[in-house]
């Protein structure tokens, strides 16, 4: 049996071929290209450091906001961006390549595809450096490069995909161990959730709109957002888990059949969870208690994965102590314990009602970034670049000094932002005897929140100057030795040995069994609570019953299902992508078929935006406003009180892409229009602490000298009617026209207070958005209809 069956302990021996039908020969292994990716990942993954170090400086201190390219508000993004994609991006290739190898026993089937791989994707990762401080975005968390760029990481994971399925087709490792099972998921599953979540409708080069609108497009894009969580920073990180912890601890994985029941059910409960992002919003209430639900659900995968991974160093605590790669392993897999513990935790609605919109989900968030991602890597990297080159670490010491100054950053940081949050949602609906709000201005919160800024900041910098150690620690390692490929003798089959028929497969049991159970669990959207109940009982039984059946017919002396299924990587793949498809459908073609229907009746009650307030809302997120502020007032009297009446999925029936929002740096703005005199916008813009004292936003007095584009605005009002958008022809055609009425107009206010303005100033476009949010006002009524003529007698 070779070493990647062994890790695993699959029963496969009756499907092994005879000694007769196989011939040994060396492979060397393409290591060029995992030591391009962990390179490009360490260098990376300091510039996101850099950048959320600095993020997290503007937020404690508002005169860091130097420049208008480096505002906080567009190096938000660049810093998600950089840490997602090109940080854990890279390290997760350079894992997938070196160890997917070596489990099947095959060198990479092409070096080209690699260096197009590898080269496309630092491409990407440059494109976004410069694109998103330019506020060249689609303002969707995670997903905010625009089109051009959406389709060369289309291209990109299509050349990756081609080289990884490619290599497993020439696999001499007929069985696919856990981690394989884990990459393909995250192939598969990537690709997916980009393509539906990037759909748009190009307007230029460099600006689009998202083909979905308003709810339907917050529910598409949290289930992408949440699924690139799960299938770019988790399930990748769980195969790498599942390949260096054992190799590293020189131990086998703790529980073959644990590794099944993690994987299935993680891929195929993941997909459902996305609506907790949007718990208390006006989303549809079915879709809230889906992905609640599915959420709890995910505790037990999560801790299973876990525990598998931490079991696996039974044994090997020793080593722990004195060997920091695993100390890296460990803390990291308990780190990746206490995100999926506090996730579900922050899914319950009455929690959710709390921590929403505060510092609590960003501790949340980089808990598992920098916990889970960032401790997985390095460990990682430590293992890795010895043997890449041939020679030991330069420096356990220093590999040590990182992991406690790390450890210690990654707290500060948590608890920071722990504090914080709490202090802020309850700050938020602190109201008195009388049922007044007790600190009614926002900015009360911020001051109180401000020290666990500057806490956050200095563990940020920590786990930065630890990173820094690490490149140097690296350097040195490759420096030492030099650039070597790893071989291996393997055993190659004459003749193919005869493949169980795929119907035995697919229509296995386990299939059959899984297939029931989903049929119920569809049918509870026909029926009454009773019936509901009934059913999910039904389900329940349908499926233990089916276990324990399964475990009784098990023979010791025949394959399992599962490891026929381990040596069918095509058969595996389809079962992986109905898995994933299965939560995706269920939960996207319901909205798309009430966003149809009820736009019908909203064109009746809700005008769209006028082309200034439209170009304001295009400067909005050019700026990167909604990374600060929500436009989603939730059914809870405070917030009410606070900000005004509960949102409607009217409210942002025409928005594309939505700006609901997920962080409160800011007030909600969801009810502003008409709020204040356009005069206290313009001075709030020019000078944001002249109207809130204590205010950490930027200024934005560059948007005064910003100039509209008049006659590119029907472009824009055309590709929004393609969208389903009721602008009329007459209203396109003279969108230039009525862009400069409505400039004139704010412009006559802002000097009966003594301010001069341009009609073209992007800040009287903005202004016209901003005093537009939340009023709705509805469209002309229709022509009256025509006055019978009631003919006189001298007529007749």
């Amino acid at each position: 049996m070779s070493a990647s069956a062994k890790l695993a302990e699959p029963s496969i021996e009756a499907a092994s071929p005879s000694r007769a039908n196989v011939q040994t020969r060396t492979i060397t292994y393409d290591d060029q290209i995992a030591r391009w990716f962990v390179f490009a990942s360490v260098a990376w993954g300091i510039v996101a450091m850099l950048a959320g170090a600095f993020a997290a400086l503007q937020l404690a201190f508002f005169k860091a906001n130097v420049l208008p390219i480096l505002s906080y508000g567009r190096l938000r993004p660049l810093h998600t961006n950089a840490a997602i994609f090109a940080f854990v991006g890279n390290m997760m290739f350079a894992g997938v390549y070196y160890s997917t190898q070596r489990l099947v026993k095959a060198t990479l089937a092409s070096k080209l595809l690699g260096r197009i791989h590898f080269w496309g994707w630092q491409g990407i990762i440059v494109a976004a450096a410069v694109t998103l401080p330019l506020g060249i975005t689609q303002a969707k968390e995670y997903a905010e490069l625009e089109w051009p760029v959406d389709l060369a990481i289309a291209a990109v994971w299509i050349v990756f995909a081609v080289n990884f399925f490619w290599t497993l087709a020439k696999r001499a490792e007929k069985q696919l161990y856990v981690a394989i099972w884990f990459y393909i998921a995250t192939i598969v599953t990537v690709a997916v959730l980009h393509v539906v979540n990037a759909l748009s409708i190009p307007v230029s080069l460099l600006k689009s709109y998202s083909v979905f609108g308003g709810a339907q497009d917050a529910l598409v894009q949290w289930w992408y957002g949440h699924n690139a969580v799960a299938f770019f920073l988790t399930t990748p990180i769980l195969g790498i888990m599942y390949y260096f912890l054992p190799k590293a601890a020189e131990r086998p994985v703790y529980s073959y059949r644990l590794s099944i029941i993690h994987f299935w059910a993680l891929v195929f409960v993941y997909i459902w969870a996305g609506p907790h992002h949007l718990l208390n919003t006006a989303l549809p209430d079915w879709a809230q208690t889906l992905g609640m639900l599915f959420s709890l659900m995910l505790w037990a995968p999560s801790w299973g994965g876990m525990l598998n991974g931490l079991l696996t160093l039974r044994g090997a605590w020793s080593k722990v102590r004195e060997d920091p790669v695993l100390k890296f392993f460990a803390a990291g897999v308990t780190f990746y314990g206490m995100a999926t513990f506090e996730g579900p935790l922050l899914s319950i609605k009455s929690v959710s009602s709390l921590a929403h919109y505060t510092d609590w989900i960003v501790g949340h968030v980089h808990g598992g970034a920098l916990g889970w991602n960032g401790f997985m890597a390095a460990g990682m990297f430590y293992w890795m670049v010895p043997r890449l080159f041939g020679t030991k670490l330069h420096s356990r010491r220093a590999a040590e000094i990182h992991f406690y100054i790390g450890t210690v950053g990654i707290l500060l940081y948590i608890i920071a932002m722990w504090v914080s949050g709490i202090t802020q949602g309850m700050m938020w609906r602190a109201v008195d005897a009388q049922g007044n709000l007790m600190y009614p201005s926002f900015v009360e919160t911020l001051l109180a929140i401000r020290p666990m800024y500057w806490m956050r900041l200095f563990g940020g910098t920590l786990y930065l100057a630890g990173m820094v150690m690490m490149a140097w620690n690296l350097y040195m390692t490759a420096k030492s030795g030099r650039a070597t490929d790893g071989e291996a003798e393997v055993v190659v089959e004459i003749e193919s040995t005869k493949e169980i028929d795929w119907k035995r497969i697919v229509f296995g049991p386990p299939v059959v069994i899984a297939a029931v159970c989903l049929v119920l669990l569809f049918a509870i959207a026909f029926t009454n609570p009773v019936g509901t109940a009934g059913l999910l009982l039904l389900a329940g039984i349908v499926g233990f019953t089916g276990i324990f059946v399964l475990t009784l017919m098990k023979s010791p002396n025949k394959p399992t299902w599962h490891a026929i299924l381990e040596g069918r990587a095509l058969i595996f793949t389809v079962l992986t992508v109905l898995a994933v498809l299965v939560g995706g459908v269920a939960e996207i073609v319901p909205s798309i078929i009430l966003q149809q229907t009820d736009a019908e009746v909203a064109k009746k009650t809700n005008a769209p935006y006028r082309a200034l307030e439209l170009e304001g809302r295009d400067v909005y997120i050019r700026e990167g406003c909604y990374t600060c502020h929500s436009q989603m007032i939730r059914p809870f009297r405070f917030e009410t009180s606070r900000y005004g009446e509960v949102s409607t999925l009217d409210d942002s029936r025409w928005d594309h892409p939505f700006q609901w929002g997920s962080k409160r740096t800011g007030p909600d703005l969801a009810r502003l229009g008409g709020k204040y005199p356009n005069a206290w916008h313009w001075q709030h813009m020019l000078d944001p602490r002249s109207i809130s004292p204590g205010s950490n936003m930027p200024s934005y007095a560059h948007l005064e000298h910003g100039r509209v584009d008049f006659a590119g605005i029907e472009n824009k009002l055309r590709a929004m009617r393609s969208l389903g958008v009721p602008y009329t022809p007459d209203e396109i055609a003279g969108a230039p026209a009525d862009a400069e009425k409505q400039a004139a107009e704010i412009v006559r206010d802002l000097e009966t207070q003594g301010i001069a303005a341009n009609p073209s100033s992007e800040l009287v476009a903005i202004t016209a958005y901003l005093q537009r949010i939340g009023k709705n006002p509805p469209p002309p009524p229709p022509p009256a209809a025509p006055v019978p003529v009631t003919m006189t007698n001298e007529a007749r």
